[in-house]
């Protein structure tokens, strides 16, 4: 596996309090103008990179069903991975959007099955499986903004994946897809925040506590 991921300080605060919700904002701008900087290539090196890392990741490598996502523009890429486990004969599901900012999930079968939704998301063109889905995984990975080292995900804000992670069982492996300096050394959590186990950074792959199978 790739070298051990570093540390970034950033302040943190109270569990669900308003300087919670508030330094949230602030670090979400930040990072989200630090994506819009990022080139094509440095993109396509990265989607590359956590492709080879994750597919040799134990969890990933055995599993029967992955739960992704297909990357947005800024994001590290995904592509690669998905059609990656796909020819590897991997089950894939994806997720679709409703219309509460819940997630719906459908199986992938390859990128001309994906189509343009609301907001400009990227979604499988098969019958959705229900919100419960996603715990028939063994291996569930995340988009996020960054992450902490006790596992602290930071979203969009949205909700959508706090949900998911509610449904997901323990012990499930579940990994955030980032790029190397969104690994932070804190991130401002709320209640409702759900924690990961892993976090993929072009890098390697790193656990939370957890020892690799």
């Amino acid at each position: 596996m790739g070298a051990s991921v570093g540390w970034v300080t950033t302040p943190a605060h109270g569990a669900g309090s308003p300087a919670g919700s508030a330094a949230k904002t602030a670090v979400r701008d930040r990072l989200l103008t630090a994506r819009r900087r990022r080139s094509l290539a440095e993109s396509v090196a990265v989607g590359e990179a956590l492709r080879d890392h994750l597919l040799a990741t134990p969890e990933v490598r055995r599993a029967a069903t992955v739960a992704a996502y297909v990357s947005l523009p800024g994001e590290p890429g995904t592509a690669l991975l998905l059609e990656a486990l796909r020819e590897s004969g991997t089950r894939v599901l994806l997720p679709v959007l409703l219309a509460d900012g819940d997630l719906d999930w459908a199986p992938y079968g390859g990128e001309g099955t994906l189509a343009a939704r609301r907001l400009g998301l990227l979604e499988p063109t098969a019958a959705p499986l229900g919100p419960d889905a996603v715990a028939t995984a063994d291996a569930v990975l995340v988009p996020g903004l960054a992450v902490d080292r006790t596992g602290h995900r930071l979203g969009r804000g949205g909700g959508s994946y706090d949900r998911v992670l509610t449904r997901v069982p323990v012990g499930t492996f579940t990994c955030v897809l980032l790029h190397e300096d969104e690994v932070l050394d804190r991130v401002p959590t709320e209640d409702h925040d759900r924690p990961v186990t892993a976090v993929a950074t072009p890098r390697g792959v790193r656990r939370f506590g957890v020892t690799p199978p």
